[in-house]
C-alpha cells in the first residue's frame, strides 16, 4: 500500500541502558557540527586560521541554547508558569522549544566574547557562519519531527505529517511546517554562498542576508502553524518578529554597503603568542637584516674613498717637494762663486 503522509516517529527517545538518546538533541548536535565546519572552511577562504570558528562557537553555542529558551519559555510562559503547570518544566530543554530569535541574538553575544578574545571583527566572522547557521537551522527543524511538534494546518496531501494523539494535539494529517522550513533554510544558505561569491559581500552583509531571507520564510511558515501562540492584532508573535528583523537587515545591509563597500582585507590579524608572532618576528629581523647590509655598504664605499684620492694627492706634493730641491740648488753656485771674491778682498 502506498504511503500517502510521512509518518511520525512513534518516540523520541531511545535509551541505550540507563542513558536517553533523544533525537531533539541529535538534530540540534548535527547542525552545530555542520555549522562549524563549513564555517570554518569559509573562515580559511578569506584568510583566517583553521579553528578560529570552532573557538568562538565554543562561546556563541552555550549562549545561543540560554538564549533560545529563555525566548521560548518568556513568550509561551503559560505553558511553564500558567494553573496546573509546572514551572520546572522550563528547564527540560530537550523537550523542545527554542526560539531562533533569542538563540541568534544572544549568541551574537557570545560569539562578540569569543571575537574579542581573539581580536577579530565580529561582522567578518559572522558573515563566514552565516550558511552555517542556515544548514544548521535545516538540521535542527529535524527535532521537532522527533517531537510531533511545529506542524499547521490539516490537510491531505501526500507530504502531509502524521500526528498521533497526545498533550494538546489531535491525531491526523497535517502540514509539515517543520519541513517546510527546513527546505526553506537550505536555499538560504545556497543563496548566501551564491551572493557572497557573486559580489564579495563584507562587513556583515552575508550575515544580514541570510537573517533577511530566513525571516521571509519564517513569515508565510508561521503564518501556516496551528500551535498555540500569542496574537498581536490577530497576527502571531513570531510574524511581527520575522517583520521587524527583517526590516532592520535590510537597513544594515543598505548602510553597510553605502558606509563599508567591498570585503575586510584582512579578517584575523596577528596575535601575540601564536603562528602570526612567528611570522612577525621573522618580518622584522628580515628588515633588521637588510638595514645592516645598507649600513654596511655605505661604510665601506666611505672608507674606500679615501685610499682612492691619496694616489691623486701624494705625486702632486712629491712634485712641489721636488721643485723646491732644485731652486735650493740653483741658488747654491751663486753664493759659492761670491765666496772666493770675499776672501781675495
Amino acid at each position: 500500500m502506498d504511503i500517502a503522509y510521512i509518518p511520525s516517529p512513534s518516540t523520541g527517545v531511545i535509551h541505550l541502558g540507563p542513558i536517553p538518546l533523544r533525537g531533539y538533541a541529535f538534530c540540534i548536535i548535527i547542525g552545530v557540527f555542520v555549522a562549524v565546519w563549513l564555517g570554518n572552511k569559509r573562515w580559511i577562504a578569506r584568510g583566517g586560521k583553521p579553528g578560529t570558528v570552532a573557538d568562538i562557537a565554543v562561546w556563541a553555542v552555550p549562549f545561543g541554547l540560554v538564549g533560545g529558551r529563555l525566548y521560548h519559555v518568556i513568550t509561551d510562559y503559560q505553558l511553564y508558569f500558567g494553573e496546573g503547570r509546572n514551572w520546572v518544566d522550563a528547564f527540560k530543554i530537550w523537550e523542545g522549544g527554542l526560539g531562533i530569535w533569542g538563540a541568534i541574538a544572544l549568541g551574537a553575544v557570545g560569539a562578540w566574547i569569543g571575537c574579542r578574545l581573539r581580536g577579530i571583527p565580529l561582522p567578518a566572522w559572522a558573515d563566514a557562519l552565516a550558511p552555517g547557521i542556515a544548514l544548521a537551522q535545516a538540521c535542527g527543524r529535524w527535532g521537532n519531527w522527533f517531537n510531533q511538534e511545529l506542524y499547521g494546518r490539516a490537510t491531505d496531501l501526500p507530504w502531509a505529517v502524521e500526528i498521533s494523539a497526545g498533550p494538546n494535539r489531535d491525531a491526523g494529517t497535517y502540514h509539515p511546517t517543520f519541513l517546510y522550513e527546513s527546505l526553506w533554510c537550505v536555499g538560504v544558505a545556497f543563496l548566501v554562498i551564491w551572493a557572497d561569491r557573486r559580489f564579495k559581500l563584507g562587513h556583515g552583509r552575508a550575515f544580514a542576508l541570510y537573517v533577511a531571507a530566513y525571516c521571509v520564510g519564517r513569515g508565510w511558515i508561521e503564518y501556516m502553524r496551528v500551535d498555540e501562540a500569542h496574537h498581536i492584532l490577530g497576527v502571531r508573535l513570531n510574524v511581527w518578529t520575522s517583520i521587524v528583523v527583517f526590516v532592520l537587515a535590510v537597513i544594515y545591509f543598505v548602510l553597510s554597503a553605502k558606509l563599508r563597500p567591498g570585503r575586510e582585507e584582512v579578517v584575523e590579524p596577528d596575535v601575540p603568542g601564536g603562528e602570526g608572532k612567528d611570522k612577525t618576528e621573522a618580518k622584522d629581523k628580515a628588515e633588521a637584516k637588510a638595514e645592516d647590509t645598507t649600513d654596511g655598504t655605505a661604510e665601506s664605499r666611505s672608507d674606500a674613498a679615501p685610499k682612492d684620492s691619496l694616489p691623486t694627492r701624494a705625486p702632486r706634493a712629491d712634485a712641489a717637494v721636488r721643485e723646491g730641491a732644485v731652486k735650493a740648488d740653483l741658488r747654491k753656485p751663486a753664493v759659492d762663486a761670491e765666496a772666493p771674491e770675499a776672501d781675495k778682498a
